[in-house]
């Protein structure tokens, strides 16, 4: 692709031959194509293999660790969820974060989507479920690379930190198996819970997360979201020292 930093060989026929071409070209929201987002790869890849399956292992941990897990990041607006600004800001929640993982995966010519869920959240913080009125995470994000002729799901939401404060290990991704949320904690209580699967998408359907948002949480509880933003410019809400609550 373009731009890319590092070119990977066996991508350019293939992908061409399967039509991959919308999962490998930057969005005004996923702009792989940006200078930062192109160094912040080069950086994170330097000592990798140049192979699809290592490049997308490294970007995969570079994300879950290096941008804070943050589900009082603003949301509502494209650019709350461009890759470039995540990545400036080293924080946002977990669809914020898979999108700059797809814009990374991209930016190396790796094909790479977005996909969501809704999960159930066994164990969160007080304060975030009587903020959500719902221990439902609705359009949970997550993302998809294409490797070894397969498509392979990887979720960086959580960022180790924030996995031992709430006694579950860090998700690990090796580019051969899907890396999903976990069923049980460490001390066998439930975690998380797939509740729908919502498909797989190019870009980041803003719209669409703000009307399931509306759908599940209330049109008036996700409008005094909104207003807080537009009002403080952020929240003052730290999630990682809230009270971790489990069932």
């Amino acid at each position: 692709m373009n731009g890319s930093p590092r070119a990977c060989s066996w991508y350019s026929a293939k992908a061409d031959k399967l039509n991959f071409d919308q999962y490998l070209q930057p969005t005004e929201i996923i702009d792989s194509h940006h200078p930062d987002i192109q160094s912040y790869a080069r950086t994170m890849t330097k000592h990798t293999q140049n192979r699809s399956l290592d490049l997308a292992v490294a970007i995969y941990y570079a994300v879950r660790d290096d941008i804070r897990y943050d589900p009082y990041y603003p949301f509502f607006l494209p650019e709350h969820y461009q890759a470039s600004q995540v990545l400036q800001s080293r924080r946002g929640y977990c669809v914020c974060k898979a999108s700059l993982l797809c814009a990374l995966g991209r930016c190396l010519g790796i094909p790479s989507r977005v996909g969501f869920a809704t999960v159930r959240n066994h164990l969160a913080t007080r304060e975030l479920l009587d903020f959500l009125g719902s221990d439902l995470f609705v359009y949970h994000g997550y993302t998809e690379f294409f490797l070894n002729d397969k498509w392979v799901k990887s979720t960086p939401a959580f960022n180790k930190e924030l996995c031992h404060r709430h006694h579950v290990d860090p998700l690990e991704f090796n580019g051969h198996e899907d890396s999903v949320f976990q069923a049980y904690n460490l001390e066998e209580k439930r975690f998380m819970e797939y509740v729908d699967d919502h498909g797989v998408y190019a870009d980041i359907p803003v719209k669409t997360i703000l009307t399931a948002w509306e759908k599940a949480y209330g049109r008036e509880r996700v409008q005094d979201w909104i207003h807080l933003f537009e009002t403080n410019g952020h929240s003052r809400r730290d999630f990682g020292t809230e009270t971790v609550v489990s069932p």
